[in-house]
């Protein structure tokens, strides 16, 4: 059974929290899909940015997305005591 990916962000989606697969070059035998979790920073051009947790950014372009969804924010962890 193949997996069905759905879209369910947009540019009115800016600024929350996605998760993302998106296409990308792969060598023959390599996974061709990458995931990306973060806030959805802009969407403008057809070019998605996403920062990562980490502070990173991704780049993607919308024509290369497979799947998107909002995701609930990222929950408040508390210090050991």
């Amino acid at each position: 059974m193949r997996a069905r990916y759905v879209i369910r962000i947009g540019p009115s989606d800016v600024g929350a929290r996605v998760s993302v697969r998106a296409r990308i070059e792969a060598a023959p035998g390599e996974p061709a899909a990458t995931d990306v979790v973060g806030v959805l920073l802009s969407w403008a051009g057809g070019v998605l940015v996403v920062q990562r947790r980490d502070g990173t950014r991704a780049t993607i372009a919308a024509a290369d997305l497979l799947a998107g969804r909002r995701i609930p924010p990222e929950p408040v962890r508390r210090p050991r005591s």
